[in-house]
């Protein structure tokens, strides 16, 4: 049996899948009002290297000698180059949770999914206004980053990546519990220099350092968070729902109208200098990108969805 066949919609990511995500930044229209966003779309690119350090890396044949960082290479007793960019041209660092609290969903696909949707749809958004972003995964051991695209081309290697990930993730079956968001955000401080950040994930077990590191955070780069919901958390029917847990097991009982309680997610991100927008797990991925595509915007109107 072929992979195509035995992937499940809505459980396993598809490549293929992700990669038309692009298509709904064309069709949108905000192609053609690239060019007057002030985030990239740049008229015109400046000469030389740019001024701003996004990326410390390995050396491999091509480099150019003069990025040589001689602090690093000293450091590692192997030679590393600096990269630099634009100040002027965007450059987001996309966070998704593959940790197993996000392997769960009741309609149409798992958070984990819906995560990694919305995030390469934004990283597409990005790609198209001529800006760079990187793509990393929160995973049982740790973050992971796959690296930096400065163009369409680079893209599809870190989407392939990406998918590896959540494949491994899946394949652990929930047996390892993983970092906290706040361990993973601390290894984030130091990836990509004052880009923007954004993490995909519900915020399932924060860590008790969350706050202090996210609002740490904040104040140096742009931060944003998708945050991913199950329709069940936004809106459950009512009944008794067996649960397992890796403390506990027993049964949930949803009474006759009963309403969940306010989400307080939002607010806490805002109170730490955030932004949040909420990412409902059953919506296509037309509807998605309309909602990232106000976010977007809005970001440099002073307004928080």
């Amino acid at each position: 049996m072929s992979a195509a066949e035995e992937r499940v919609v809505g459980v396993d990511l598809d490549v293929e899948a992700l990669m038309r995500l692009r298509l709904l930044f064309a069709r949108s229209g905000a192609r053609r009002a690239a060019a007057a966003a002030p985030f990239g779309g740049l008229a015109q690119r400046r000469r030389g290297r740019g001024a701003e350090t996004y990326d410390v890396r390995p050396w491999s044949d091509g480099d150019d000698i003069r990025n040589l960082d001689r602090n690093v290479t000293a450091r590692t007793g192997a030679p590393h180059v600096r990269s630099f960019h634009d100040e002027r041209e965007r450059s987001v660092l996309f966070l998704v949770d593959f940790r197993a609290p996000m392997l769960f969903g009741t309609r149409r696909a798992f958070r984990s999914v819906a995560a990694a949707e919305a995030a390469v749809a934004a990283a597409w958004r990005v790609i198209e206004q001529r800006g760079r972003v990187g793509l990393c995964a929160i995973g049982a051991d740790g973050a992971r980053c796959f690296g930096w695209a400065a163009g369409a081309r680079g893209l599809p290697p870190l989407i392939v990546a990406l998918v590896e990930a959540h494949r491994a993730a899946l394949s652990d079956n929930g047996e390892a519990a993983g970092p906290s968001l706040a361990a993973a955000l601390e290894q984030m401080e130091s990836v990509g220099g004052s880009s923007a950040v954004s993490l995909a994930s519900a915020l399932d077990f924060p860590g008790e350092a969350f706050d202090a590191i996210a609002a740490r955070l904040a104040r140096r780069r742009d931060l944003s968070v998708l945050l991913i919901a199950d329709r069940f958390e936004l809106a459950p029917a009512p009944g008794l729902y067996p649960f397992r847990t890796r403390e506990e097991e027993g049964t949930l009982r949803i009474a006759q109208g009963a309403a969940p309680a306010p989400d307080q997610r939002p607010a806490r991100l805002r109170r730490l200098g955030a932004r949040a927008l909420e990412v409902d797990a059953g919506l296509e991925a037309e509807a998605v990108a309309r909602l990232l595509e106000r976010f977007d915007m809005e970001r440099f109107d002073g307004r928080s969805v």
